[in-house]
């Protein structure tokens, strides 16, 4: 049976009145938690309409905390910070997508056009921090919607997270595929002296032209590079992630990824099989449709098996590996190639001891 005759496909088409430039996907679905859906459909006069190009849209949003806690056995960290909703880099596999759904907008074009920032997430950061009984414990930036994505460069709200953090001596661990995070190597630089920051720059394929269609408004993969060799001069520990590996689409250059990203100075890495909840299965069967029509069915083929027949499965302890022996198979490619290019599974521990509230201006400071 087709994998693709399976999945529930019955996208919306694309809106003619709209014109799209570097999006990932083409539809805008309702969102799963929605009781209707909304289609364009002629009127009857056929009057062309003048085509308008799909901007981005950016809103602010006023949360009254800003840590979010996990206790996922399938995550290394218990906390973390998300400063933006949404994505413009539209990536078309991102398991974030579904996310917006919480906010009655789409996981498709949505995602990728309506960005929500928070722009008083350092001032809370500060405020929670500084609460009695926090007990710390290094914090995540990056783990959904990647921080510094465009909005970032006018938005400045990670720059300010990290001052925070760097303020209280806070470890962080940070993760992006965005440029802006050279912007900061000097703040970065600083607090890794310290040894209160790791850095992971996810690199999915080398492949220019594939990169152009899957990740549209990401980085290239050679700035990410860059963004490597950047951090490991400055003195950034760096973890290239090779996230998502997409069975028979990317998993074939995995050992190229990992070797020009420890050329370029990544000490350790990671691997995440591609993951597609919710919404993002009939988006990224959508997108394969389009652009690799040819490959889709063996593509769709090559996931489900890694996860027991299904595009998806969400279990713990399976979700970020797959099973079965096609997801055995590359996990041994994976650890020999850590093996022969000395890349480590794990970066060292953060230092946790540093952590202070600092001095409120005026405070009286402490003399020992």
């Amino acid at each position: 049976m087709s994998l693709t005759g399976s999945l529930p496909l019955d996208l919306p088409p694309p809106d003619p009145r709209q014109r799209l430039r570097a999006r990932g996907a083409a539809a805008n679905p309702a969102g799963r938690f929605e009781p209707y859906a909304r289609l364009v459909e002629s009127d009857g006069w056929e009057i062309a309409e003048e085509e308008k190009l799909l901007r981005t849209e950016l809103c602010v949003e006023r949360p009254k905390s800003i840590i979010t806690r996990n206790t996922s056995p399938d995550v290394p960290f218990d906390r973390s910070v998300n400063p933006y909703r949404g994505c413009e880099h539209g990536c078309i596999y991102c398991y974030a997508r579904p996310t917006h759904g919480y906010l009655g907008l789409s996981a498709g074009l949505d995602f990728e056009t309506k960005i929500i920032a928070r722009p008083e997430a350092p001032e809370l950061l500060a405020r929670e921090l500084s609460k009695k009984g926090y007990a710390c414990a290094p914090i995540a930036i990056g783990t959904a919607t990647d921080p510094y994505q465009p909005a970032e460069a006018a938005q400045g709200i990670v720059r300010g997270l990290l001052q925070v953090l760097s303020d209280f001596n806070h470890p962080v661990c940070l993760t992006t595929r965005g440029a802006g995070v050279m912007r900061d190597m000097d703040l970065l630089a600083d607090m890794a002296a310290r040894n209160l920051v790791h850095l992971g720059v996810s690199l999915t394929t080398l492949d220019e032209d594939l990169a152009r269609k899957m990740e549209p408004r990401a980085p290239s993969p050679q700035t990410r590079l860059r963004m490597i060799r950047a951090a490991a001069r400055a003195g950034v520990p760096v973890r290239v992630m090779a996230a998502p590996i997409i069975p028979g689409l990317t998993d074939h250059a995995l050992e190229a990824i990992l070797t020009e990203a420890r050329r370029a100075g990544a000490r350790a890495a990671e691997m995440i099989a591609l993951r597609l909840p919710n919404e993002v299965a009939p988006l990224f069967a959508d997108w394969l449709a389009r652009h690799y029509p040819l490959r889709a069915e063996k593509v769709l083929g090559a996931i489900a098996a890694f996860r027991s027949g299904k595009l998806n499965d969400p279990r713990f302890g399976s979700r970020m590996e797959g099973e079965g022996t096609e997801a055995e198979l590359l996990a041994r490619r994976f650890e020999v190639s850590c093996r022969r290019l000395s890349l480590a599974r794990y970066l060292p521990p953060l230092d946790v001891t540093r952590f202070a509230v600092p001095p409120r201006p005026g405070e009286q400071l402490e003399l020992f």
